[in-house]
This record gives C-alpha cells, structure tokens and sequence, in this order.
C-alpha cells in the first residue's frame, strides 16, 4: 500500500505597495496553512508567524514585479492589480487575484492589456492643454473585500484538491 501524497503548502505572493487586502490575505492564509511573500520596494510589518515573510527589494524600476515574476509557478497565488506583473505570472503558471477578487487567466489577461493601453493612451490625450485628467479607480468598498475573501478562499481550496 502506497503512502499518501501531500501536497505541498501554496505560496501567496503579494505585489505589497498598494495592496488594500494584506490583513484579508493573512486570515485566509492562516486558515489554509499557506505562505506568504509580502513584496516591496520598503518594509511593511507582517504578522509574527513562521509562514509570513517580508521581502524587500531594492528600489529598482520594477524591482518588487521582478522578483514576484521569478517566484511564480503553479503553487502560488498572486495578489496583484498590475496587470503587466499578472501576464507574467499567467505565463509561469501562477492563478492571479486582483484586489477585488476577480481573477486574470490566460483567457482574459489579453483583454486586460488591450483595456489598459486604451486607458494609457485616453490619459495621456486628456492630459494635454485642456487640463489634467481626473478620476482614477472607485474607493475601495466592503464588497469588494468581500469578493476578494471568497475567491481567494476559492482558489485556495481549490489548489488543494489537486
């Protein structure tokens, strides 16, 4: 009789600088006895625990999405809203959570980058002598850390099973 597999523990990398969500990580995480990589550009306070870990990196363009990028396979979530960082990881076979709990995947990560050079070249049109753009993302509400709980409960339990 063959010993039962385990599956190893999930990792949850986190591109940390605007992350509203990091306390909501860390609840589900203890829950689900994964790791968390919580990655800046300057040092956040985590938790006290053996399965959270600040990662600071150097200062460097793109320096946090560089390392995020090279960790990702296909035993981490990553929490992210840059949806260049989000392609990258797609593409190393992480799942990719938005901050508001909808996820990128190889089907919807194309028309995320199409969006957001549409949404790059208005900006830069408004920009001009007419005056700045204004506006930006909506506040973020208690509904879509709600969102972001239940998928990231989701995601979790589904990497389980596997």
């Amino acid at each position: 009789m063959s010993e039962p597999t385990t599956i190893p523990a999930p990792t949850i990398l986190v591109d940390a600088d605007a992350c509203p969500v990091k306390e909501e990580i860390y609840r589900v995480a203890q829950r689900h006895k994964a790791h968390v990589r919580v990655v800046s550009n300057s040092p956040f306070r985590v938790p006290v625990s053996e399965r959270v870990k600040r990662v600071v990196v150097s200062d460097g363009f793109d320096a946090a999405d560089d390392w995020i990028a090279e960790h990702a396979n296909t035993g981490t979530v990553v929490i992210t809203a840059d949806i260049l960082l989000a392609e990258r990881c797609i593409n190393a076979g992480a799942v990719v959570l938005r901050h508001d709990g909808k996820s990128l995947d190889a089907a919807s990560i194309g028309n995320a980058i199409a969006t957001r050079a549409i949404m790059e070249d208005l900006r830069a049109g408004m920009d001009g002598p007419l005056g700045a753009a204004g506006g930006g993302p909506p506040p973020f509400s208690k509904a879509d850390r709600s969102r972001f709980l239940q998928a990231l409960d989701r995601v979790l339990v589904r990497m389980a099973r596997v």
